[in-house]
Order: structure tokens, then C-alpha cells, then sequence
């Protein structure tokens, strides 16, 4: 019996909740449904689906099986989809949303080499630090910026940064110089209205993890912004290392207490479905992959 048949028709069953319902889906008749998802709970040894005359429902197996069907069945689909779109020149519209400073800083010098390589591509670029919704905004990909990509949309990791505590020599040649992160509850702080924790910043140093309440007496949408506070003497900054890595290393900020490290971030494309991708976006994930690479790219 072909395992991916049996793997896909149960994924078909679950997803539509009834053996009807995915006959209708697969073009197989109801008995061939049966047989498949009965055939694969004899091979593996336990029931995967608790059926009575109302409704189906997984049991503790099927969710893991199914969690795994759908995972494994998603990878067929982008092999495939990827091999098709290689054979495909890439054109069109293609809107892609990205945060206001990385996009400027890290893709604006790309997109000419991209669209030399993609002459029949036009570019839709839209620079944003708000979570945009592909779907409903109609993008065909974002960059973000964050922990974890959402778990709705599919992602391909293009490199990490850390964030980076500092604050300008000015700024601490009239202040004494912080050694623990509790200390920054009384100092001038430069916020980040799009932080996920807002005026709580996270650390882990040597005893472990410490949390500290944050009172900004600047606070911007923008980490140019809180970058230019900064560099005007005006507080500390928590900002990620693709931002203020220049001006650390000429000098124009100093790093505060290296021994507690705030979170690391992964700078992400995101894109709705891994199914029917259009070559433009597989084109522009590609290219992207190939200019951040990980082992070069990493703040």
C-alpha cells in the first residue's frame, strides 16, 4: 500500500471531518477512503480517528500523526511547487511589506541586482514597523523581525540579531554607567512603541533571567529615531545590533552590561502558503536566501 496515499487521504478526513466529505475532495469513492485510513491504523498498530454516526474526532495518536501528515504532505507540496517555478519566468506585480529601518539599511541596495535578475518582476514596496496582514492587505511577502514567525503563515529564516543595550559617551560621561539591569528603572530610557514586552525589558545574565520596568522619556515607532535620541546624549536604547552595529564599533555607542544579554531575534520572509507559489515569490524568497545568508548575515 502507498504510504503517501494513506497519509494523505487521512490528512483529507480530518481536514474536511468526514469520510464523505474527503471521498468528494480526493475524486475516490467513500469505501476507497475507508479502506486507505483503515489499512494505515492496521499497519501502525492504533487507532487514529474516533468515529461514531455524528461525527469523527482524533485520538491522542491521530493528532500527532496528523500534525506530522500535514508537516511532511506541506514539504511534497513545496518540492513540487518549487521545481514548477523554476520552469516558470518570473513576472508580475510583487508587493512586499518590510520594517521601515532594515528595509532601508539592508534591502533598498538589493533590489536593483534583484530586478536585474528579474527584469519582467515589479516591485511593490511598502516600509512599515506595523504587523501587516498579507491576506487581507493583499503582499505577497514580509520581512518581520521577531521571536517566532506566526505559526499561520510559512517562513524561511534569513539571519538572527540580538538586541543590544547602550547608550551614547556623552550621555554617560554625565550619568554613572549602569552595572544591572534594575538600575535602568531610574534612568532616562529611549522606548520602542512597537516592542512586544512595551516598557518591560527581559535580560539573562549570570543568575539567570531579570525583567525591569522601564519609565521612557522618549518613546518612537521608529528605531531610527530612538537611535538619533541616543546619539544626542539623550538616554539608553535597546535596539537590534543591524541597527546600532556601525555606530558600536566607530564609537558613537557603547555597549552596556555585556554580561546580560536581552533576546536574539530572527529576521524572517514570510509568506501566506507553500501551495501554487507564484515564481515571483519563490524568486524573491530565493534571492533573499542566497544575500542573507546566515553565516554572513548574523548582528
Amino acid at each position: 500500500m502507498d504510504k503517501f496515499v494513506e497519509m494523505q487521504t487521512f490528512a483529507a478526513v480530518v481536514d474536511a471531518g468526514s469520510f464523505v466529505k474527503a471521498a468528494d475532495a480526493l475524486s475516490m469513492s467513500k469505501a476507497a477512503v475507508s479502506r486507505y485510513v483503515g489499512e494505515l491504523e492496521a499497519r501502525l498498530g492504533v487507532r487514529l480517528l474516533h468515529r461514531t454516526t455524528r461525527r469523527l474526532s482524533l485520538t491522542e495518536e491521530g493528532q500527532v500523526f496528523h500534525a506530522r501528515c500535514r508537516e511532511l504532505l506541506g514539504l511534497v507540496d513545496e518540492a513540487e511547487a518549487e521545481i514548477t517555478s523554476r520552469n516558470v519566468v518570473a513576472s508580475g506585480l510583487l508587493r512586499i511589506n518590510a520594517p521601515f529601518t532594515f528595509g532601508n539599511l539592508h534591502l533598498a541596495p538589493l533590489w536593483g541586482e534583484f530586478r536585474t535578475r528579474h527584469p519582467q518582476v515589479m516591485l511593490d514596496i511598502t516600509l512599515s514597523d506595523r504587523i501587516v496582514d498579507l491576506v487581507e492587505e493583499g503582499f505577497d511577502l514580509a520581512i518581520r523581525i521577531a521571536t517566532l514567525p506566526s505559526s499561520a503563515l510559512v517562513s524561511r529564516r534569513l539571519a538572527t540579531t540580538r538586541m543590544v543595550l547602550c547608550a551614547s559617551p556623552g550621555y554617560l560621561a554625565a550619568h554613572d554607567t549602569p552595572r544591572h539591569p534594575r538600575e535602568l528603572a531610574d534612568r532616562a530610557v529611549i522606548g520602542y512603541t512597537y516592542w512586544s514586552t512595551k516598557d518591560e525589558w527581559h535580560f539573562d545574565g549570570p543568575d539567570g533571567p531579570v525583567s525591569v520596568r522601564t519609565q521612557p522619556c522618549i518613546r518612537a515607532n521608529s528605531g531610527d529615531t530612538c537611535r538619533a535620541a541616543a546619539l544626542a546624549d539623550q538616554g539608553v536604547i535597546l535596539q537590534p545590533g543591524f541597527l546600532v552595529g556601525d555606530d558600536l564599533a566607530a564609537g558613537r555607542l557603547v555597549e552596556l552590561m555585556p554580561g546580560y544579554r536581552s533576546i536574539e531575534l530572527g529576521i524572517f520572509a514570510i509568506y501566506p502558503t507553500r501551495k501554487h507559489m507564484a515564481p515571483k515569490v519563490r524568486a524573491v524568497i530565493d534571492f533573499l536566501g542566497e544575500k542573507f545568508q546566515p553565516a554572513c548575515c548574523d548582528w
